[in-house]
Order: C-alpha cells, then sequence, then structure tokens
C-alpha cells in the first residue's frame, strides 16, 4: 500500500496584511510549512506532494530544506480553490502509483501526527475520510452534513451554508484521506458554481457518498489553521508551552514557563536551567548544568555544560564548559569562549577567540581578536580593529595582562606573560614578558585650582 501527501502551500493569505506568503510566516522558530512537514515525517509516507503557487520559489526552497524523502513541488498557477490546488498536482502525474492520499493545508503548525495516522487508519475502509473536529467558533469553517443515520453526505462552505447548516458544530478541517482513484474521478467533476468562484475539494465528498466517506474526530487544538497574525501569536503560544512541558519532562529547570521562549530547533541538556526571560532561539543548543538567564536571547549559539549566561545577548557565538557570561554582555558573531573562560559586564565581543580560563572581566571591546589561555583583560580595553577601510587583527598572548583602558590598535601583538600600562595606548608589537607604557609624562600643577577659580570670578566681573 503506497501513501502520499499533498499538502496545500499556494495561497497568499491576504488577512496576514503581508508581502510574505502565508505559510512562510514563522512561528516558534519554524514555518507553518515546516510545522506541517515535520507532522508528516513519522509518517514515512511514499510521497509528499507540496502545492505551491504565491512566492513559489521561496516556498519550494523552504519545503525542500526540510529535507523529507520522496518530496515533490507542483505549481498551481492561480488559486482557484483546494480542488484545483489537488487537481494540478494529479494532473502533473505527482500521484502516479499511488494507492492512499491525505490532503492537508499548510497553515495548520498545531498538527502533530496522532490524527494523522488515525485517519489513513481508517482511510483504507472507504473512498474518504475527512477529519472533523468542533471548534469554539465555528464560523468560517465548512460544516459536515450527516443523514439521518449520521452518515455524512457532504460538507457546505459556511460562505455557503444556510442559518441551519451553519447551527451545526462539527466542522471541517480541510484535512482528509482518499482513496486515489476516488479522489480523481471526484475531481474531474468539480465545478466552480459557488459564491467564490472557485473548486472546492470539498466538492469531491458528496458524489463518494456510496462509495464509503468516514469522519474521524480530532481535538480542536491540534487542526485549527490560522487565518491571521492574531491567531498565529495563539499557536506559538500554543507551541511554545508544548516544547517547554517536553523540556522539564526531559530534565530541564524552567523556573517561569510563561516568560520564557524556546524555539522547535534548540536542545537543552539535563539539569539545565533557564530563568524568566530567556529566550532561546534558532540552532542553540544549552549543555547539560548550563544556568541561562534571566533576560538573556540566545541566536543559533551554544553553550557549553556547566556554564553562565546572564542577562547577555549571545549571537552566533559558542560559550565553553563552564565559562560565564555576563550580566549586560553583548557576545556576537564568531565568538568563541573557552572552557572556564570569562566575559563579563558590559563586554561587546564580535570574532574573537577567547582561551581557556582568559578573562574579558568588564568595560571592554574585543573584536577581531586572539587571547590566549589566562591571560586578563583590563577594564575599559578596546581592540581598535578598524582603519576605516578594513578589520585588522589583535593578538594577546597566553597569560598577557592588559592594564585598564588601553587601547590596542590593529594589528598588533602583545606577547605571552606580556603586560601593558593603564591607560596606554599600544600600536606596536610587546614582545614575550615586556611591559609597554605608552603614555604622556603625568606633570603636577601647584595652585591650579585657585587660579582657574580666580580666573571665572573676574570674568562674571567682567560681564556684569
Amino acid at each position: 500500500m503506497s501513501r502520499a501527501a499533498i499538502v496545500l502551500a499556494a495561497g497568499k493569505g491576504t488577512r496576514f496584511r503581508s508581502d510574505l506568503a502565508k505559510v512562510l510566516h514563522p512561528v516558534v522558530g519554524r514555518t507553518m510549512l515546516r510545522w506541517v512537514l515535520e507532522a508528516l515525517r513519522p509518517l514515512e509516507l511514499d510521497r509528499i506532494v507540496v502545492v505551491v503557487g504565491h512566492q513559489a520559489a521561496d516556498v519550494v526552497a523552504e519545503a525542500e530544506a526540510a529535507g523529507l524523502p520522496g518530496l515533490v513541488t507542483v505549481t498551481q498557477p492561480e488559486q482557484l480553490g483546494t480542488g484545483h490546488a489537488v487537481r494540478c498536482a494529479s494532473e502533473e502525474g505527482a500521484l502516479e502509483g499511488i494507492d492512499e492520499v491525505l490532503v492537508l493545508p499548510g497553515d495548520v503548525p498545531l498538527l502533530e501526527p496522532e490524527p494523522l495516522a488515525a485517519l489513513l487508519a481508517d482511510a483504507g475502509q472507504r473512498a474518504a475520510t475527512i477529519l472533523a473536529f468542533e471548534p469554539a467558533d465555528p464560523g468560517g469553517y465548512g460544516r459536515l452534513v450527516r443523514d439521518e443515520d449520521g452518515t455524512v453526505t457532504r460538507i457546505v462552505e459556511h460562505r455557503d451554508a444556510t442559518d441551519a447548516e451553519r447551527a451545526i458544530t462539527e466542522a471541517n478541517s480541510g484535512i482528509y484521506a482518499f482513496d486515489r482513484a476516488a479522489l480523481e474521478d471526484g475531481l474531474t467533476r468539480l465545478a466552480a458554481d459557488n459564491v467564490q468562484g472557485e473548486e472546492y475539494l470539498t466538492d469531491v465528498i458528496a458524489p463518494l457518498v456510496p462509495r464509503g466517506v468516514g469522519a474521524v474526530t480530532a481535538p480542536a487544538g491540534l487542526v485549527s489553521g490560522v487565518n491571521d497574525r492574531a491567531q498565529l501569536a495563539e499557536a506559538g503560544a500554543v507551541l511554545r508551552r508544548r516544547i517547554l512541558t517536553r523540556l522539564m519532562r526531559e530534565g530541564v529547570s524552567i523556573i517561569d514557563p510563561d516568560a520564557t521562549y524556546v524555539d522547535a530547533e534548540v536542545r537543552v541538556g539535563v539539569d539545565a536551567v533557564l530563568r524568566p526571560g530567556t529566550h532561546l532561539e534558532g540552532a542553540t543548543t544549552v549543555g547539560a548544568g548550563a544556568d541561562v538567564g534571566p533576560a538573556t536571547r540566545l541566536v543559533d549559539s551554544a553553550v557549553g555544560e556547566g556554564a553562565t549566561v546572564a542577562q547577555s545577548v549571545v549571537l552566533g557565538a559558542e560559550i565553553g564548559e563552564h565559562a560565564t557570561v555576563g550580566p549586560f554582555s553583548y557576545v556576537r558573531a564568531g565568538t568563541r569562549l573557552a572552557t572556564g573562560g570569562k566575559i563579563g559586564a558590559f563586554v561587546e565581543t564580535k570574532n574573537a577567540e577567547i582561551g581557556e580560563g582568559a578573562k574579558v572581566p568588564h568595560l571592554s571591546y574585543v573584536g577581531d581578536a586572539e587571547i590566549g589561555a589566562g591571560a586578563n583583560i583590563g577594564a575599559a580595553t578596546v581592540t581598535v580593529n578598524y582603519d576605516g577601510f578594513a578589520k585588522h587583527r589583535t593578538v594577546i598572548g597566553p597569560g598577557a595582562r592588559i592594564g585598564s583602558d588601553t587601547m590596542l590598535v590593529a594589528p598588533v601583538t602583545v606577547g605571552a606573560e606580556g603586560y601593558t600600562g593603564a591607560g596606554s595606548v599600544i600600536t606596536s608589537d610587546v614582545p614575550d614578558g615586556a611591559l609597554a607604557v605608552a603614555r604622556s609624562e603625568q606633570r603636577i600643577i601647584e595652585g591650579y585650582a585657585e587660579r582657574k577659580r580666580a580666573k571665572h570670578e573676574r570674568s562674571q566681573r567682567d560681564s556684569s
């Protein structure tokens, strides 16, 4: 028995009021389309057909990025309804050799594999099976119309329904399983004689009733579609809670789930602690026993086991095991902080290799630099990496001690165990074990304050 799924992803989504295709809107670290494709992954289908239209190239790229086996894309040149979209897939030969077909929209990010598996299990017994649900507000959804025996006879769209039909609470999720031959036969009968002038896939159902049409009920929370940004935010809240619940059951401590945000692709190790205001985004990983937050954002970054990151922003960086970051640090792309290292308060780093046990404790900028193991960078140090045309690199050797308020004008090297005097502007290399002091000699001007005050008083008298 060969099985396929058709994912309807051609629409623009006018209620989003966006230039971005509806299914490409992100929610909790994935696009809506990606959430749907991930729900299909465990079903091990023989083929997944994504029907694209609006912003087709971008939707194709997103579908292919999921890396699902057997994935193909079909273009719906004009968006003339769900039935027309499925017919495009059929006419392109995307269903050749397939026995059973799932059809589902690309805007149901809350979908999980279980109701789809139940739908497929029932589909083998009849021509079509509908995934039904009972939303709190059925407005806008098609209704399942049944006869006196409870058999599904047709689906009527909300906009075409009578008042009596709109009173029906059992709604169509827009997800179906079909016998392929029955589906393709039904597609040939479709017409666009409705308010929207579109070919509805729901109109395939009524002619199939003599051959058997069933319904499987799913919780509303799994199959509700997303039609605007408000519903997208509501779906995001549900998805976040699912992710956080899974993490807590896997051994992660989350102090306040209502104030913690973790994307779908993030991985967190056992005994890690996520404090309020933590945002973990993209492909971020947090090692076992790490402590993150409060008020911290990590994007596409790796935090090692036992590390601490507090009240900081970390973008595209690597934080080593048992290292510390923050508070109030800005750790930018290309930063690699080794085991036991420290990036402290009000420090900014970028494209910087900071060695094992090295410390940049506070009020410094370290960019395009290499800091050796055990080195210590004094407060208010700056690697002056940009000459107005190009970036240059600073190298600080192992065990070096950089005095507070040192300006290191790159390209420049401070050797192993080298020192710089506080307030120095270093423009030449410092040999291993040497001290470099580059500042003017201090002068003492006795009586300066008294003379300055007298001069001010004379100026006030002259101006009055």
